[in-house]
């Protein structure tokens, strides 16, 4: 079987080609991928897949730029599309298996790179510190003046580099999408619906427990035997929680603690106040229950 051709442009890459290409790596894992870099409109044109060049996007013919006059469309929350996003949309669901985990995917990691590449999303926070990204990670693997290597040569390698990151976000989009139905089960079945308990510290929990009004805390086994109380967040990507552990115990360990809690298995409790620990479950839920009346 001949190998596919899938051509890119050539010169200094971004990220968004770099992830397109990596994506259709492993969308076509089963067939050879030749990727040739250029502009050349003839290389273009004979081309079975061509990303971030060649100003169409068309899904039957397998063009997927996005530098044509008005682009090549925007999500529902603004953010358009680049040559990532687009090969994601149309690859994405085959790859992570289902909507929802193509979906995370799509909001960890694919519109950083899509709003960054079309110049409307800022990597610099308000209090003006530098937010190193993969979008910079891609990019230091540039090749420099002082280097002997090509810049086609530094491309393949970073392709290489994407394609170990999407494996990994594509395995934890999964662990993702299995935590929400345990934890939505643990909102069910609780019999106290302001404490729950999760078992372990499923990620994404913030978010299932924030989409409903009850939960203050949640409670569950960490890998050391002993056990946490946590506190739920106002939203998912706020630090504020809906109710912290008691001022008096912030920062108190082992006998402090215990004495002012009146919990006689209490460890510790963050200075921060979301989180205390305590040596069995009993003790955690205390922990929570107290923090729920003081």
């Amino acid at each position: 079987m001949e190998p596919l051709t899938v051509v890119a442009h050539d010169g200094t890459f971004h990220t968004d080609d770099v992830f397109a290409c990596a994506t259709l790596s492993l969308a076509f894992k089963d067939r050879e991928l030749e990727i040739v870099r250029s502009r050349d409109q003839a290389v273009i044109d004979g081309a079975d897949i061509v990303v971030d060049v060649g100003g169409v996007y068309d899904t039957a013919t397998l063009r997927f730029d996005h530098h044509q006059k008005g682009g090549a469309g925007a999500r529902d929350n603004s953010i358009p599309y680049a040559s990532f996003g687009l090969v994601w949309k149309e690859y994405g669901v085959q790859l992570a298996g289902n909507e929802e985990s193509a979906k995370f995917i799509d909001e960890q990691l694919v519109q950083g790179i899509d709003g960054a590449d079309n110049g409307v999303l800022n990597k610099v926070a308000d209090n003006g510190v530098y937010c190193y990204s993969v979008i910079d990670i891609i990019s230091a693997m540039r090749t420099t003046w002082e280097e002997h290597s090509t810049m086609d040569e530094a491309f393949m390698e970073a392709v290489n580099v994407a394609v170990t990151i999407l494996e990994r976000m594509l395995a934890h989009a999964a662990s993702y999408t299995h935590a929400q139905a345990i934890l939505e089960t643990a909102y069910t079945v609780a019999p106290d619906k302001q404490i729950i308990e999760i078992g372990k510290e499923y990620p994404g929990w913030y978010e299932v427990m924030t989409n409903h009004p009850e939960p203050l805390f949640v409670i569950y086994q960490r890998e050391d035997g002993a056990w946490s109380a946590k506190a739920v967040r106002v939203t998912p990507i706020e630090f504020a929680a809906r109710k912290q552990f008691p001022e008096a115990w912030a920062g108190l360990r082992d006998e402090e603690l215990q004495a002012v809690s009146g919990v006689s298995d209490a460890i510790f409790c963050h200075n921060g106040r979301f989180i205390a620990v305590a040596q069995s479950r009993e003790g955690a839920y205390k922990l929570a229950q107290k923090a729920i009346i003081l």
